[in-house]
C-alpha cells in the first residue's frame, strides 16, 4: 500500500446504518485484469471488496496509467457516485480476483433520502475516503514526479 488504510465499512457505520446498506448489496467477482471502472466513466455503483485487491489508477498524458492506490478487505471501490457530475475521477482494475459487495448508487442514495441520519452517516464515511484518496494521490504523484523524496512524508 501506498499509505495507510482507508476508513472501511466495517468501522466506519454504525452496526443498524451497515446493516441497511449491507441489506441493498449484492455479491459480484471480477477476474484479475478486469476494469470495473474507466476515468470520465459514468459513477452509477460502488464496491466493498471482500477479497481481493484492486489498483486505482489516473492518466497521465504521454504515460501509461499510473497506480495511485492498491485497495484490499473491507475498501471501498469508489466514491464518484455520490457527488456530481457523478463521473469517476479515477480509473479501477482488478489486480488480483476480487470478490465484492456491489451496490447500485441510484438505490443507496434513494436510502440515504428516506433517512437523513443513514445518509449524513453515509456522506461522511464516504467523505472520510475521498480525504484520503487524495492525500495518497498527492503522495504518490510526488513520488513519481517530484524531486526525490518529495511524497515521503508529506502532509495533506
Amino acid at each position: 500500500m501506498f499509505a495507510p488504510p482507508s476508513p472501511s465499512l466495517p468501522r466506519a457505520l454504525p452496526a443498524e446504518h451497515r446493516e441497511r446498506l449491507m441489506a441493498a448489496a449484492r455479491e459480484v467477482s471480477f477476474p484479475q485484469g478486469t476494469r470495473l471502472f474507466e476515468e470520465g466513466g459514468r459513477a452509477d455503483r460502488f464496491w466493498v471488496i471482500r477479497t481481493g485487491t484492486v489498483e486505482l489508477d489516473m492518466r497521465v498524458p504521454g504515460r501509461r496509467p499510473v497506480t495511485i492506490e492498491r485497495l484490499g478487505h473491507n475498501e471501498l471501490v469508489g466514491w464518484s457516485w455520490l457527488f456530481r457530475p457523478h463521473v469517476w475521477h479515477l480509473g479501477a482494475e482488478a489486480a488480483t480476483p476480487v470478490r465484492a459487495y456491489e451496490f447500485d448508487a441510484a438505490s443507496v442514495l434513494a436510502l440515504c433520502d428516506e433517512d437523513a441520519e443513514l445518509g449524513r452517516e453515509v456522506t461522511r464515511w464516504v467523505g472520510e475516503v475521498v480525504a484520503h484518496r487524495l492525500h495518497s494521490a498527492r503522495i504518490r504523484l510526488l513520488d513519481l514526479f517530484g524531486p526525490y523524496g518529495a511524497g515521503a512524508g508529506a502532509a495533506g
